[in-house]
């Protein structure tokens, strides 16, 4: 190539818009489109979803759309208002770096900047898949398959006492459904949250008129019934499956995107991976967090909000005027007439607070570390949510004495 047409072709590239593409039409990708023409970016976006569906939220798929009250949970974005193509039911199968392309069912598609937002897959109970009557709740199409079960009111069974297990359980119960939950560990949020702050959840099950069994496992599955492995036999018009989920990244293999041992993409604190160009963000990416001096994994539904501005910023002003991508992970969830919410990440805390006793309708925990607080947990105390998340952001030490009395507010409580 001669030294003349080498310079055209470099200031054409330099001076052509470069073309996003989007890798996955959930939270986190939308919010990326959004974010980028909300930062000016003038370019053209491609928004590549596997689903057909228009874009939606997921939250609402085990509350308002589960039970029939929504039909379905699509984003208010206008898509050809932003100049966002959408190309919706598309699978992505590979990436390719070295060419600037990602191969998909229809063909490949040039990029770039790439941004991958492909989420997280939920884990299926092991000889089960693909058997009638068994169900897992991540899509709206999950949501549509069983909205009638909860309507003919059948006998359900729930494997996971987590998050979503509790969710679903919350939702089954107040379609009228006998609901029985089994948990392979000893109570329920085991992964989530130390025993002394998890067991005291385990009474909201009886409470709400669901069967906890805990210290439990599936042996296998019988029409009409659940085996346990210690010989019980559980009535199940329908089994719904919530044990965990992991970062939907298989299609990467081979394509030189850094991969941690979780399967999340090993994305930096600008939400850049290993791969020029590329960046990832949502359920499927971890990040390096100097807050916690560890690296998270973050799947909750914040995260994908708020990443997505971090990469906007990197890919309109450059990484260099992008800031660190370290935010206080923040959740909710809404069971069993409880509203239940929780700031920060407690690991390496040193100290444990209760505000308010476990038996009550309300109280909080507080996590600190040096007297300076890491984590909290709010059940109905959102005012201790909103002040302790604020106090965590700040990093910002508190008297432990007065923090522990569930009277003194906590911006009373500062140091």
């Amino acid at each position: 190539m001669s030294e003349q047409r080498e310079h055209a072709e470099q200031r054409e590239h330099t001076e052509r818009p470069r073309r996003v593409v989007v890798v996955g039409a959930g939270m986190a990708g939308v919010q990326t489109a959004v974010a980028l023409r909300e930062q000016g970016f003038t370019g053209p976006v491609v928004l590549i979803g596997a689903e057909p569906h228009q874009p939606y939220d997921r939250p609402p798929l085990s509350k308002a759309v589960l039970l029939g009250k929504a039909e379905d949970s699509a984003f208010d974005v206008d898509f050809a208002a932003l100049d966002v193509e959408l190309r919706l039911g598309v699978e992505v199968t590979g990436l390719r770096a070295a060419d600037r392309e990602v191969d998909t069912e229809a063909g490949p598609v040039p990029y770039d900047v790439l941004v991958l937002a492909t989420g997280a897959y939920p884990v299926t109970l092991p000889g089960t898949e693909g058997v009638p009557g068994v169900h897992l709740l991540r899509t709206l199409d999950d949501a549509a398959r069983l909205r009638p079960v909860l309507e003919r009111r059948h006998d359900i069974v729930v494997v996971g006492a987590g998050w979503i297990g509790a969710e679903f359980a919350t939702a089954a119960r107040e379609a009228g459904c006998a609901v029985t939950v089994v948990e392979a560990a000893e109570r329920p949020l085991a992964g989530a949250l130390p025993a002394e702050v998890a067991e005291p959840m385990a009474a909201w099950y009886a409470q709400s008129g669901a069967e906890l069994v805990t210290g439990a496992r599936v042996e296998r599955l019988e029409p009409g019934e659940v085996r346990l492995a210690d010989g019980r036999r559980l009535p199940a018009d329908a089994v719904v499956v919530g044990i965990g989920a992991r970062p939907a990244t298989g299609w990467l293999a081979g394509s030189g995107v850094e991969l941690g041992p979780d399967g999340s993409v090993t994305a930096d604190d600008r939400l850049r991976t290993s791969l020029p160009d590329v960046y990832a963000v949502g359920d499927c990416a971890s990040f390096p967090s100097a807050r916690y001096g560890e690296r998270l994994l973050v799947h909750h539904w914040d995260n994908a909000l708020q990443g997505p501005r971090t990469v906007a910023a990197a890919i309109t002003g450059g990484p260099a005027e992008a800031p660190a991508y370290d935010p206080v992970p923040y959740f909710w969830s809404e069971q069993f007439g409880r509203f239940v919410q929780y700031a920060g990440h407690h690991a390496h805390a040193d100290t444990l607070l209760w505000r308010g006793a476990p038996g009550d309708d309300a109280w909080s925990v507080l996590w600190l570390r040096a007297d300076v607080p890491v984590a909290l947990l709010a059940v109905g105390r959102p005012r201790d949510l909103a002040q302790g998340r604020r106090l965590i952001e700040a990093g910002t030490p508190v008297d432990p004495e007065r923090a522990a009395d569930p009277a003194v507010p906590l911006k009373a409580a500062v140091r």
